[in-house]
């Protein structure tokens, strides 16, 4: 029996899906599940539909995996298209809630989409609760000594370490209230056109249950994560971003099975990075709701002043992935295939972007932001950034990956560059094809026109271009600090 109002009708919670698609330690649910009867809800609103194609695509999977785990629980998952505040203030006046719990994603669009779905419900009479469930601590835990924002990695994961990561709520026990009237799930993604096809056979099964066996399978081989950096070795990671990127899974679920194997000698170095990897996934959460402009604006503010170059025919190599760098075109081409893209590559997939071709780090940013199923806007906003050069970061001022070293130390006998690269040193693999099939009409380009003869800028030339236009910004900002430079 649940609550009861002034009038004397029962009163029902509603539990707001986001982006945590899933029913094993999430705080909104199990608040809502105390509170009473629970509607469960999804609105595709004005923040979904400013997403990237890619995560929008995922997204729909996902959704429709919890759909049918709610009614295999007894539930029923009501979608509703429209404003997020008036669609929820409609759904809450319906099923008679005065409580709306939602779990937060304290990015910019969807903090100003909340306020306005908060002061909607106030006018009602009702509450929109918002608990956290994307992060391992909540970011007002974390704090130095003087209260303040860590701004370096290595303090911050010590302290996530001495605060301590919380254990992961159970599945609680649900009594659902009457369904009101749902809309039926559109195509999210419709404006992926042919290339949805070619994602659909390369992204892993969605859903909460199959993120899980996903951790279960990647925790039997944590030995082999000590190879994480090996992109012609993808059974070394987990493979678990896209998951985690739209809630199917939860961090502190994955902290928790990882740091069994703390105890295991055989296995604790690589349990302890990859611990570590989650750490730096909260880190750029934190920064992001202490800097939100963080997107858009660099962090550091002198690199306002960086002079990057506006070449248009430069850009449009590097998105349609014919630089003519082996490395950088397979990663971009991997992630234009399956929606996801190594770690280790994408670090020079970034780094010559901003530096080799002294394109602003923005236009990368929304790239990855369009084409990653796993795309977080944290992690993205920030990786960008740190590549670049202006972002919260202790190492080098200025770092210059070089893919063609990076390619001879991770993939040495060229097994990643031939999956992805059709006509490079005699590839023909299939899915090295599939780029040519997903890719737009309108590019005009085939698998039988080969790979690119030439590159598109010498990388000797490119870093010491890249490391002049360092200079000049240092010359007119002579208070900044000169770091050594760096090559990898």
């Amino acid at each position: 029996m649940g609550r009861i109002g002034e009038r004397g009708d029962t009163l029902t919670t509603i539990c707001w899906f986001r982006r945590d698609l899933r029913v094993a330690d999430n705080p909104a649910l199990t608040a809502a599940a105390a509170a009473g009867p629970v509607v469960a809800l999804f609105v595709v609103d004005e923040v979904l539909r400013g997403q990237g194609a890619a995560t929008r695509w995922r997204m729909e999977g996902a959704l429709e995996a919890l759909a049918a785990d709610l009614a295999t629980r007894g539930g029923a998952l009501v979608v509703r298209t429209g404003d997020a505040a008036e669609v929820v203030a409609q759904v809450a006046a319906e099923v008679h809630a005065d409580e709306v719990h939602a779990n937060d994603w304290p990015e910019p669009s969807r903090i100003a989409s909340d306020r306005r779905v908060a002061t909607r419900l106030t006018g009602d009479g009702r509450r929109l609760i918002l608990h956290c469930g994307h992060l391992l601590v909540p970011p007002h835990e974390i704090r130095t000594g003087s209260g303040g924002v860590y701004k370096v990695y290595t303090p911050f994961a010590r302290a996530v370490r001495r605060h301590g990561v919380p254990a992961p709520l159970p599945v609680p026990k649900l009594d659902w209230a009457g369904p009101p009237a749902s809309d039926p799930l559109p195509d999210m993604a419709a404006d992926m056109n042919r290339g949805a096809d070619v994602l659909a056979r390369h992204a892993p099964p969605a859903g909460e249950a199959a993120a899980l066996k996903r951790l279960d399978a990647f925790l039997g081989r944590t030995e082999g994560y000590t190879q994480r950096d090996r992109p012609d070795r993808p059974d070394a990671t987990s493979g678990l971003s896209d998951a985690l990127a739209v809630g199917e899974v939860s961090p502190r679920t994955i902290w928790a099975a990882a740091e069994r194997h703390l105890h295991d000698p055989a296995r604790a170095q690589a349990a302890e990075k990859f611990l570590a990897e989650l750490t730096w996934r909260d880190f750029a959460w934190h920064l992001l709701t202490e800097w939100p402009t963080l997107p858009v604006k660099e962090w550091r503010p002198e690199f306002a002043a960086f002079p990057f170059r506006r070449d248009k025919a430069d850009e449009t190599a590097w998105t349609r992935a014919v630089t003519g760098e082996p490395l950088v075109d397979a990663g971009l081409r991997e992630m234009f295939v399956t929606g996801r893209m190594h770690n280790r590559v994408r670090l020079a997939v970034a780094s010559y972007l901003t530096k080799h071709l002294l394109i602003d780090w923005r236009v990368g940013l929304d790239w990855f932001a369009d084409a990653l199923i796993d795309w977080d806007p944290a992690s993205n906003a920030m990786n960008w950034q740190w590549v670049a050069g202006s972002g919260p970061d202790a190492s080098p001022y200025f770092r210059v990956f070089n893919p063609a070293t990076q390619a001879a130390k991770f993939d040495p006998k060229g097994d990643y560059r031939r999956r992805w690269l059709w006509g490079w040193d005699g590839s023909d693999s299939d899915d090295a094809r599939d780029y040519f099939e997903a890719v737009p009409r309108s590019w005009g380009m085939e698998s039988g026109d080969g790979y690119p003869d030439a590159p598109v800028v010498d990388l000797a030339q490119g870093r010491r271009r890249a490391l002049d236009a360092l200079a000049t910004m240092r010359q007119a900002q002579p208070d900044v600090d000169a770091d050594s430079d760096a090559e990898e």
